[in-house]
């Protein structure tokens, strides 16, 4: 059989590059909660004892905010809450350096024209969206995900729940998953390796922490994917009783592929974490993510990458590119142009469309931005109009 294999990773909320994500997607909640208008862009640095913020801000209403407590909140949610760990939400020094404007005087004006909004910045965008099926599973998975990245997502929330749940109350916050598929003529058959890497108490045996996970996590969660071959490395490097910000400096937007698609699809380079959503990094992958989603289930295609280019000030993509990797019904250039005709794909309408002017980004800032039906870019509400065209090509 020909076989391939695919591998992904992801981290607890707990990883101090997350709580850079979080912390800074927590301010712009904060300040899209006061002005939906705000302008931001923050990135935060997080080492020992020290979360330092910079950026800038325009908003109307913005000026006189509690940025120290939202931190301090944001923090305290991970489950830094103890001098214990290094890193404590009620003690670490928080350095503000974020620049404010009225938005009146703010230069990013230059890309706005009435009702219209053109991009702040130049910059290529990615979103993916596959069916992938499985041998024990024959159905369409539901995220429309890849399964590497789904499961690496899967198992690290499950670290974070079993820590907050109390059931295994000595795992700590920081802790990192990665999982590799054999896969099988292009479909997924099987889990061939895991790896876990969590922070733990001082009393907790190497022994137990390896059968407490894999009876509480792996098992539950791999189902079917894992055998008897799986190879499972739990803290592969020995015990993991010192980390977070306390060893590792963390920063915002340095965990890109982990938010989006593992190791499936490209990515522009551009971070989603501290940005309002009129920035095209932002709005663009979230419309493509939707636009390919919905190509694939409406059966047009059974994997969809979209890229879409921006120029800076430009209303609409300069440019908008399909592959399919030759699954597709139409030809990729003939679903360019049904993707045009069918989805609004400037600034505005990304915007409008997925209804990004409110505070909702806190919330993606851990264990990915796809695949979680919460969010207004899973939507599947073009399917059927899709599947139309699907008809007139199969007439």
């Amino acid at each position: 059989m020909d076989k391939s294999y695919r591998t992904s990773e992801s981290v607890t909320e707990g990883h101090p590059d997350k709580i850079c994500d979080i912390v800074s997607d927590a301010l712009v909640d904060l300040f899209l909660g006061i002005d939906r208008d705000a302008l931001v862009s923050v990135k935060a640095l997080a080492t020992k004892d020290l979360i330092c913020i910079a950026g800038e801000l325009a908003g109307y209403k913005c000026f006189d905010l509690d940025i120290e407590t939202t931190i301090r909140d944001a923090v305290r949610d991970i489950g830094y809450d103890t001098d214990e760990y290094g890193f404590n939400a009620d003690t670490l020094q928080i350095i503000d350096k974020i620049d404010r404007h009225d938005i009146n005087d703010s230069n990013k004006l230059k890309w706005k024209e009435g009702d219209l909004l053109g991009s702040r910045d130049q910059g290529i965008v990615f979103g993916y969206a596959c069916n992938e099926k499985t041998s024990q599973a024959p159905n369409e998975t539901i995220e429309f995900m890849p399964l590497p990245i789904t499961l690496a997502h899967k198992l690290a929330q499950g670290l974070t729940n079993l820590r907050k749940s109390g059931t295994l109350n000595y795992l700590r916050p920081d802790g990192k998953t990665q999982v590799t598929i054999e896969y099988e003529q292009g479909i997924p058959r099987r889990d061939e390796t895991v790896v876990i890497s969590t922070l733990h108490s001082i009393d907790v045996s190497g022994k137990q922490l390896e059968k407490d996970l894999r009876e509480l996590l792996i098992v539950p969660i791999l189902g079917s994917l894992y055998d008897e071959r799986t190879t499972i490395h739990i803290n592969p490097t020995g015990r993991f009783i010192v980390g977070g910000p306390a060893i590792d400096t963390g920063l915002t937007g340095r965990k890109i592929i982990v938010d989006t698609y593992g190791e499936a699809s490209r990515h522009g380079g551009g971070a989603f974490s501290g940005k309002d959503p009129t920035s095209s990094d932002r709005c663009g992958a979230y419309l493509a993510r939707y636009i390919a989603k919905n190509v694939v289930a409406s059966e047009l295609a059974k994997e969809c990458e979209i890229e879409l280019a921006y120029a800076i000030g430009g209303f609409v993509p300069i440019h908008i590119t399909v592959d399919t990797n030759n699954t597709g019904i139409l030809s990729d250039r003939n679903l360019e142009r049904v993707i045009e005709n069918n989805f609004d794909l400037s600034i505005t309408g990304a915007i409008t469309t997925l209804q990004l002017r409110r505070p909702i980004y806190k919330q993606t800032a851990s264990y990915g931005h796809f695949g979680r039906p919460e969010f207004p870019w899973e939507r599947l509400d073009k399917t059927e109009q899709l599947r139309e065209v699907l008809k007139h090509v199969q007439r």
